[in-house]
């Protein structure tokens, strides 16, 4: 996988395209209006990484993962994912969710299964997903746990709200300031 900065989603679909060469490129995240990650086989994330000048792009960064996430190399783990979901029988949400990999809201837990195999092999739509959050309201985003999508959400969109939560006490902390 690779990150691309200074790219958006047509200029990383491009490079995607020509860095294939008969293996798996393909967008894997569609981050911010200038951030896009890419996923495949080795061979085409590294060529990607060699033409991110050629195709407009200001840099292409190499990313420390396990596996290939969020591309189709990923099918035999979505289809065990599959498997161990068709076991767990879905409750109700208390609230809607918004899938990444549609970027668009779920009240279906039944559908919200079948949208998180999806996932696997799918592109998460951040950059969507923020938007179409905002559009339905939502005006504070609160990520738990790192402080990597705050700014992703400013950079989507300038007038959200953002507070990023690292310790258990800076969640009990905001949990009373919200109650």
């Amino acid at each position: 996988m690779a990150a691309l900065l200074g790219a958006d989603i047509d200029k990383a679909t491009a490079l995607a395209e020509a860095a294939a060469e008969g293996e798996v490129c393909e967008v894997a995240n569609d981050n911010d209006p200038s951030q896009v990650v890419i996923s495949g086989h080795k061979g085409a994330i590294d060529r990607a990484i060699a033409l991110t000048k050629e195709h407009g792009i200001k840099r292409g960064i190499a990313l420390p993962v396990s596996a290939p996430f969020h591309c189709s190399l990923m099918q035999p783990a979505a289809d065990r994912m599959a498997e161990a979901l068709a076991e767990t029988p879905p409750g109700q949400f208390s609230l809607p969710v918004f899938a990444n990999v549609t970027a668009a809201k779920v009240t279906d837990p039944a559908e919200e299964q079948r949208l998180l195999v999806e996932q696997v092999t799918g592109r998460v739509r951040w950059r969507e997903s923020v938007l179409a959050m905002r559009t339905d309201g939502v005006a504070q985003f609160v990520e738990l746990g790192g402080k990597v999508l705050g700014p992703m959400v400013g950079r989507i969109e300038k007038e959200a709200s953002t507070v990023s939560l690292i310790t258990m006490e800076d969640i009990e902390n905001f949990a009373k300031e919200i109650a």
